[in-house]
């Protein structure tokens, strides 16, 4: 992923429309080079997930423009390049697998962020219901070995309508959102094992995602 990388150092620095049309030529390179790896992922999630293995690579990563209507920062490009994987494509509401290469930034992840209140209300109700099956998950070595445990930084102060604080699954309930991330560096994102190890640690998120989407799937069932 060399070439994301070098294109993301210097459009840091240069982050206006003047520069990018002129360095275009290596926008496109990154690109390719993105896609190439969405396009590999995507065959070997779906070893595992087989409704992803239909998904389009296109579909799956992000526009590199940014929505700066309601932004105090007007600088017009993104400083990272990513894809998310869901039976769904990028705009599903079902959890999925995001890769996110930025510098000194890059991340592997998977989950479910910020859900609407009625599959937040699910996915509490899944864990509620199946507190023992989830815990299994979030304790398995490959899980613990590979992301350690969910993110804690979304999270109510209070306990959710509907649950009381000596439940339990309390500490889960108390989340807004049911992200697994795992951090990495840029040499490790530039080795040419990158998209290898991003699919072991897929397959380690693989019964999170499953037991997410259960919830969100039980969710529409009942709209």
């Amino acid at each position: 992923m060399k070439k994301i990388l070098d294109f993301l150092v210097l459009l840091k620095s240069n982050n206006n429309r003047e520069w990018f049309l002129a360095n275009k030529k290596q926008y496109e390179e990154a690109k390719n080079e993105l896609l190439n790896l969405v396009e590999t992922l995507i065959n070997g999630l779906g070893k595992f997930e087989p409704e992803i293995a239909t998904l389009e690579p296109k579909k799956c990563i992000f526009r590199i423009n940014k929505d700066i209507r309601f932004s105090k920062d007007k600088s017009p490009y993104k400083t990272n390049m990513g894809a998310y994987f869901s039976a769904e494509g990028k705009k599903s509401n079902l959890a999925g697998y995001y890769v996110h290469i930025e510098p000194d930034n890059c991340f592997i992840a998977g989950g479910c962020y910020g859900p609407e209140a009625p599959v937040l209300k699910s996915i509490r109700q899944e864990i509620d219901y199946n507190l023992k099956d989830f815990n299994a998950i979030l304790t398995h070595k490959n899980f613990v070995k590979t992301f350690g445990e969910l993110e804690q930084t979304m999270k109510t102060k209070t306990m959710p309508k509907g649950y009381t604080a000596d439940n339990e699954a309390a500490e889960h309930l108390k989340l807004k959102s049911f992200i697994a991330t795992k951090n990495m560096s840029d040499k490790e994102v530039a080795n040419k094992d990158f998209p290898t190890h991003i699919l072991a640690s897929f397959q380690a998120l693989h019964p999170f995602i499953q037991f997410l989407n259960e919830a969100i799937k039980n969710t529409e069932n009942t709209d």
